[in-house]
């Protein structure tokens, strides 16, 4: 039996639950969610298209 995969919350948020989170399995898409809740998922992407997002990010603000 595994274990549930666990949603990484954003080094970027402040109190609350205003926040992102994300889930990366090895091999699979990438989960972006407003909660650590499954259920709430409002993105699903490859782990490249998600690698581009992110230097774009850093790299550009």
């Amino acid at each position: 039996m595994t274990a549930d995969p666990e949603w990484q919350k954003s080094s970027y948020c402040g109190e609350g639950e205003a926040c992102v989170y994300v889930l990366a399995t090895p091999g699979h898409l990438v989960r972006v969610a407003d909660r650590a809740d499954p259920a709430h998922l409002v993105l699903a992407t490859t782990q490249a298209a998600w690698a581009d997002f992110l230097r774009a990010v850093k790299e550009h603000g």
